[in-house]
């Protein structure tokens, strides 16, 4: 397998008044055309991760890394413009609520063709014919009135079809997916799940799978990367979860639900000293 991105010892530092934060430390791991997942708790530093690969982490923080490549390209030494280029294009990203990434006064279909018209030079009626499809793509039936619809007035789960449709209309190489299904129910997770799959395996993209739900991560992913305290405490094949050899891994899997299984009193993960050091 080809190696898409290559990724080592990345490190994201915030400064603060009382000091700096270390959100992500000493991160690496490589990504060729597969489903990797990265999960852990809320501020084990996975969204900074794939923030820092896209180049959307905040002017005051500070990123060093050995190795941050895509393709050939170093990210970090990478000009402002380079990093536009590929940003929505190359390399692509879906945030985690519709509701506070899609522009509330555009309407859809203005802002899939506003995507694809800053990176590819096509007439206004091409781009909408190619909404139009992207649309139909990602299981939207009848795309035509949800192309003029604003994202106010369709559903959670169209509108993170909507912004699917969004990221994919230029035809990336990596998607970085953040958290995608947070907001969704879970019968709509699913046709989510499947629309990313499908897309995966066609266009042969590699996709970075953010998440905290193990579960989730365990039966979509090739891979899984979990994370604690902004730093990888183990990696493994998805298939093999179960055989898990980290504590906190052993932990946040004995914390989810069993049917059938006497779970009183609830599991509780004790975390050490040792894993965020």
């Amino acid at each position: 397998m080809s190696i898409m991105l290559s990724v080592e010892d990345l490190r994201v530092q915030f400064p603060t008044r009382t000091g700096t934060i270390d959100a992500v430390r000493g991160v690496s791991f490589t990504l060729g055309r597969e489903r990797l997942g990265i999960v852990g708790e809320s501020g084990s530093g996975k969204s900074q991760t794939g923030r820092a690969i896209m180049g959307l982490t905040p002017p005051h923080a500070k990123i060093t890394a050995r190795k941050l490549n895509f393709d050939g390209i170093d990210l970090l030494g990478a000009s402002v413009k380079q990093r536009r280029s590929l940003r929505g294009n190359r390399i692509a990203m879906i945030l985690q609520d519709p509701k506070y990434s899609l522009n509330p006064v555009m309407s859809i279909g203005r802002q899939i063709v506003e995507t694809l018209r800053t990176h590819e030079k096509v007439s206004k009626a091409e781009a909408r014919r190619r909404a139009l499809d992207m649309l139909s793509s990602v299981q939207i039936r009848d795309p035509e009135r949800v192309y003029d619809l604003h994202p106010h007035e369709v559903s959670g789960g169209m509108g993170q079809r909507a912004m699917i449709a969004m990221m994919l209309i230029t035809g990336p190489e990596l998607l970085i997916a953040d958290e995608p299904t947070s907001a969704l129910d879970v019968t709509v997770q699913l046709d989510v799940l499947r629309i990313l799959d499908d897309l995966v395996r066609d266009r042969g993209m590699g996709l970075i799978f953010i998440s905290h739900d193990l579960r989730l991560v365990s039966s979509f992913c090739d891979r899984v990367i979990v994370m604690y305290a902004g730093r990888i405490v183990e990696e493994i094949a998805a298939s093999d979860l179960h055989n898990a050899k980290h504590p906190y891994t052993q932990g946040l899997l004995n914390c989810m639900p069993q049917i059938g299984a006497d779970r009183h009193p609830l599991p509780v993960l004790e975390r050490k000293p040792e894993w965020a050091a």
